[in-house]
């Protein structure tokens, strides 16, 4: 997938994806919309370029040469799946979820819970190397 701004991509109804996860942000108006913006904010941090979709009937993607991460809300917990979580290295053990996959690994979020900066961004660093990685090898092929 070609690299573009964040939110470039038109939704249905005419938003952009960008204002969409504004708005389910906004939405929620508790602490799952706080952290929703806070991960947000730590991968466009970790990764300037990343691009920004709504997929899925209502789920916020993140994309760098392949999906990175996904950011799911649900009552108890805020749910960040990364695409190919089972082959990255997670020296700090963020991953708490979805550990039986051959493909994906999870980190929930719960509320009060204390975010590792660091360590997800770097996580998130390694999830674009690996997608980077990829679309290379593809791309010679």
């Amino acid at each position: 997938m070609k690299n573009e701004k964040s939110g470039s991509k038109e939704a249905s109804g005419g938003d952009t994806p960008s204002q969409l996860i504004d708005a389910r942000i906004k939405e929620l108006g508790d602490w799952r919309g706080e952290t929703l913006a806070r991960v947000r904010a730590m991968i466009k941090q970790a990764v300037p370029d990343v691009v920004e979709e709504w997929k899925w009937r209502g789920v916020p993607v993140w994309y760098h040469d392949g999906i990175i991460c996904t950011g799911e809300t649900y009552k108890n917990a805020v749910k960040m799946t990364f695409a190919k979580g089972a082959s990255l290295a997670d020296p700090s053990g963020l991953f708490n979820a979805s550990l039986e996959g051959n493909t994906r690994r999870a980190i929930d979020f719960h509320e009060d819970d204390t975010i590792d900066e660091k360590a997800l961004k770097a996580l998130i660093r390694a999830a674009v190397a690996l997608n980077t990685s990829k679309a290379n090898i593809k791309n010679k092929a």
